[in-house]
């Protein structure tokens, strides 16, 4: 049986990917495969590290990227809003919000029997035995707090039909973030996939969250296919650490630790990918645990590694600042504009 590691990237997050390359080779050994899905097909730069490493490949099956891509397309199709709100706020060109995003299920096709997935923004900090292990007994398995946060990130809790076609247990134990799950080859298959689709049309889609992308989808698939499940910092909550880059860590020989406790990763959720990319051009930006990423990232290049970083200027921060509060202004009225009009026709 074969186990690898699934990584969503192109060159966007080509230094967040080197990152945890490199983070995936120190902590959990050069043995263990690594395939990265495309994003899409700016692929040059990570192109050309997959040649300077034995253990990395590139997903090349094109006829599962379109499957998993026409599958999220219909999976939508049923959602009484999300066409309407996304072609509002010009969110999507191909009709799909962010639908490259759904690239990362093409990992039920791939050449690993039992794997985990990344999204680039992560570092890994263990080796990940346990998890492997953990699939032996159930066929998902997750590490992250998301079910503490707000439902409304997953799901659209204002539906009935929320409630009418899942326990309240589940709802309360089994939300998972997207980033970062383990499962089996072919947890998905036709068969499964069709059955999901149905669910979807018979008007469980507006259950989903429209402002989500991949996420919402992936839940709901989990949830409606009943396959075993279990979630580290859920069910062993004593024993977990936290994995979200704005809790406080301690730092020791480049390893990030959790009241004691090794991290099993660090994930840069929600922080843009500009800003690493900024920080390797020399840019003094402000990232949490930055000289962490800055270890992984030039690990085996350390000659490249910028040595004196800038302040961006005055006005680029007034210009970043401002920006990115319209940004979070428009989304939350965007939002709760919507999910009133939505309680309003029910």
């Amino acid at each position: 049986m074969k186990n690898g590691i699934y990584i969503l990237a192109n060159d966007a997050v080509y230094d967040q990917l080197v990152a945890l390359l490199n983070s995936i080779e120190v902590n959990a050994g050069k043995e263990i495969p690594v395939c990265v899905i495309p994003y899409d097909n700016h692929l040059d730069k990570i192109k050309s590290e997959i040649t300077t490493r034995d253990n990395v490949t590139l997903f090349d099956d094109y006829s599962s990227i379109e499957y998993w891509e026409n599958f999220a397309t219909e999976a939508w199709q049923g959602h009484s809003i999300a066409h309407k709100i996304w072609k509002e706020r010009g969110l999507s060109n191909s009709g799909i919000y962010r639908l490259a995003r759904y690239r990362k299920y093409c990992c039920f096709d791939g050449q690993f029997d039992k794997f985990i997935f990344f999204d680039a923004d992560t570092l890994l900090m263990q080796p990940l035995d346990y998890v492997y292990q953990k699939l032996d007994e159930y066929d998902w398995v997750t590490n992250d707090f998301q079910y503490k946060s707000d439902i409304n990130y997953i799901f659209d809790s204002s539906q009935k039909k929320l409630y009418e076609a899942f326990s309240n247990e589940i709802i309360k134990s089994q939300i998972f973030c997207s980033g970062w799950f383990a499962s089996k080859k072919q947890m998905f298959d036709a068969d499964k996939t069709t059955k999901i689709l149905e669910s979807l049309k018979s008007g469980e889609a507006d259950i989903m969250a429209w402002r989500d992308s991949d996420q919402t989808l992936l839940n709901y698939m989990v949830w409606r296919s009943g396959i075993s499940f279990y979630n580290f910092a859920y069910h062993d909550v004593e024993n977990a650490t936290g994995s979200h880059w704005s809790s406080n860590f301690e730092v020791i020989d480049h390893i990030l630790y959790d009241k004691g406790k090794k991290l099993t990763y660090l994930h840069y959720m929600s922080v843009s990918s500009s800003k690493f990319t900024s920080l390797c051009q020399g840019e003094d930006v402000d990232i949490p645990y930055k000289e962490i990423f800055l270890h992984y990232r030039y690990l085996k290049s350390p000659e490249s590694r910028p040595t004196v970083f800038t302040q961006p200027s005055a006005f680029a921060k007034i210009q970043k600042s401002t920006s990115d509060f319209v940004s979070k202004k428009a989304n939350s009225l965007m939002y709760k504009y919507h999910q009133l009009q939505n309680f309003k026709n029910r």
